[in-house]
């Protein structure tokens, strides 16, 4: 899924070089489920920006799909992004005015996307949100509003999902519901996962986590995620959590490569 050897980052900013990434490897497998993590300044939104054909190495290998990447134009970058990669972002990118369900059109309207009402509704119900496609963010929590963006993400069922602090705005109790919905889109539907964090408690969730710091990969490291258990839980306010009848991802196929991007 993801190839990177030797990548570098180099910024000039007023005359000072500042080496973002000072030569990465990393590999990661399809079906992965990989935790980001390090310090302000480490370099891990810089790795993201690249992962995600956001911004350009300035030097080394990266494959996405079995894709170059370094070189290609800005155009070309915009339709590998579009075909291949699912973001979510910590400050759920929604747009104040549309409901849900148009919210998660987006990305479908710009590749020109058809049946695109029922691959959203779709999304939206295997997020738990069959109810609420009519709901502006404003009518929405914010982890009902961080599941639309969830949404928006798997709709066109891309290669790699990429999220950025995807929890940094959630409570504890929001925070949980959308690791758990991550666990099941890895788990369940077969999605690769990357998520950056600098909270241990995501960061647990994952299956492997890659340490960061002064842009070089400071550790590795395997691992059984970390399953809360809520058994002495007081009761939960179900208002932003799935509807009884409505079980996360079961709309969705198990997800498969997005189509070939010409090279």
């Amino acid at each position: 899924m993801i190839h990177l050897r030797d990548v570098t980052k180099i910024y000039a900013l007023e005359g000072i070089v500042v080496n973002a990434l000072a030569g990465v490897s990393l590999d990661i497998q399809d079906g992965e489920f990989v935790a980001i993590m390090g310090p302000s300044g480490s370099g891990k939104s810089t790795l993201m920006n690249i992962l995600g054909c956001l911004d350009q190495p300035s030097g080394g290998v990266y494959e996405l799909d079995g894709i170059p990447i370094l070189g290609r134009t800005e155009d070309e970058l915009a339709v590998i992004r579009n075909a291949k990669i699912g973001f979510v972002f910590q400050s759920y990118n929604l747009l104040p005015r549309l409901p849900a369900i148009e919210q998660v059109e987006l990305p479908l309207i710009y590749s020109g996307t058809p049946n695109r009402r029922e691959m959203a509704e779709q999304a939206l119900v295997a997020v738990g949100l069959g109810e609420r496609m009519h709901h502006r963010p404003t009518q929405l929590s914010g982890g009902q509003q961080q599941r639309v963006g969830i949404a928006r993400a798997l709709v066109k069922s891309p290669s790699l999902i990429l999220a950025d602090e995807p929890t940094g705005n959630l409570d504890s109790h929001s925070t949980e519901e959308i690791l758990e919905l991550f666990v099941q889109l890895n788990e369940r539907l077969g999605m690769t996962v990357v998520l950056v964090t600098h909270e241990p408690d995501v960061g647990a969730r994952a299956h492997r986590v890659v340490t960061v710091r002064d842009g070089l990969i400071v550790s590795d490291l395997s691992q059984v995620p970390h399953r809360p258990v809520h058994n002495d839980a007081p009761a939960r306010d179900t208002t932003d959590s799935p509807n009884a009848h409505e079980q996360p991802t079961a709309a969705l196929p198990r997800a498969e490569h997005a189509r070939e991007v010409a090279s």
